[in-house]
């Protein structure tokens, strides 16, 4: 199969969506792996690097899409690509179609065969290519959410851990999944005082038993959900519905109630933003410099490439064969 990496052209996107390793992986199994230039610079990894994996580099992103019968990105085809797609092409990417319909249109009018990663399940309804992903979000929530606390962004000039004979912070984290345990690991370890929302009942007990003692466990609802968010000082939304919109659970009044300065940071926005607020830019996912609205706080943006494409390659480079092998119909093991 001839596979294409093309450049990422969304906004401040520095990701790949294949290390050299993945690439020679592909080419040991007898694949061709075409790599546009300066594909991998966002990420350090120089065409060099491709090269002596026997990749092939290509000039242009038309000679990518040209030459690939299956183009493996990592953000969705944005309007500028959607020329570039065609019938029987295969893409392999992160697509969230749930939360554009224009997007989803476009796709389907291309004839192309559209894998989205959110969506590939295991037996086990583990999400194999989102959880890398989810892991580093939720670590990255934390860390730019204690940065936008400060005041010098607008912030409530407070620190996570507060100080001796100073309360820490409050971190509110809704959705219990992988970004959420990931976003508690981090603010308990600064020492912050964390609660996590979710609706399972199940759930909830397991982390009350693997979670630190700074880490309070509380059901989703309505009422709760305001209550929590009124005294929060960070607010994290990591709720996933696989393939579908992300619930709103904090709608535009709802931020009336939470303190001046405080901070939301949405790492579901990509799936349609978890909380009902219709500003200027409030739903417009991973737009750098645009995070310091009044009241709204931080937006899911892309931090962190090198370790994001790290963690994602040791699990795309081998749906990406087993989809040639078996067909993209047959899915994961």
């Amino acid at each position: 199969m001839k596979i294409g990496i093309p450049k990422e052209i969304k906004t401040n996107e520095n990701r790949v969506s294949m290390v050299p390793a993945g690439a020679e992986a592909l080419v040991a199994a007898g694949h061709t792996v075409y790599v546009e230039q300066g594909a991998g610079d966002g990420s350090g990894f120089g065409d060099d690097q491709y090269v002596a994996v026997g990749a092939k580099i290509l000039p242009t992103a038309d000679a990518v899409w040209k030459e690939a019968e299956m183009i493996v990105k990592v953000k969705e085809p944005i309007a500028v690509e959607w020329p570039r797609m065609r019938k029987g092409q295969t893409i392999f990417t992160y697509f969230h179609f749930a939360a554009d319909e224009k997007l989803t249109r476009a796709h389907l009018d291309s004839g192309a065969t559209c894998i989205a990663y959110e969506t590939v399940e295991l037996p086990t309804r583990e999400l194999p290519l989102l959880t890398p992903m989810s892991e580093v979000a939720g670590r990255m929530a934390v860390q730019e959410g204690a940065k936008y606390l400060e005041k010098l962004y607008g912030g409530r000039g407070v620190l996570l851990g507060g100080v001796p004979g100073v309360p820490p912070a409050k971190v509110v984290i809704l959705g219990g999944g992988v970004v959420g345990v990931n976003a508690a690991k981090m603010a308990a370890g600064f020492g912050a005082k964390v609660t996590i929302m979710d609706t399972s009942l199940p759930r909830l007990r397991y982390l009350s038993d693997v979670m630190p003692a700074n880490v309070q466990m509380i059901f989703s609802n309505r009422q709760n959900v305001l209550e929590q968010i009124s005294t929060a000082d960070l607010v994290v939304g990591g709720v996933l519905l696989p393939g579908a919109k992300a619930p709103k659970l904090i709608r535009r009044e709802d931020l009336k109630l939470m303190r001046p300065g405080a901070v939301i940071v949405d790492v579901a926005i990509d799936q349609g933003v978890p909380r009902d607020d219709q500003g200027d830019h409030a739903r417009e996912p991973g737009l750098h410099g645009r995070r310091d609205h009044p009241l709204r706080g931080g937006e899911h943006a892309r931090w962190g490439p090198a370790h994001l494409d790290a963690r994602a390659h040791e699990c795309d480079a081998p749906l990406c064969a087993q989809a040639r092998e078996q067909g993209v119909e047959a899915g994961p093991p």
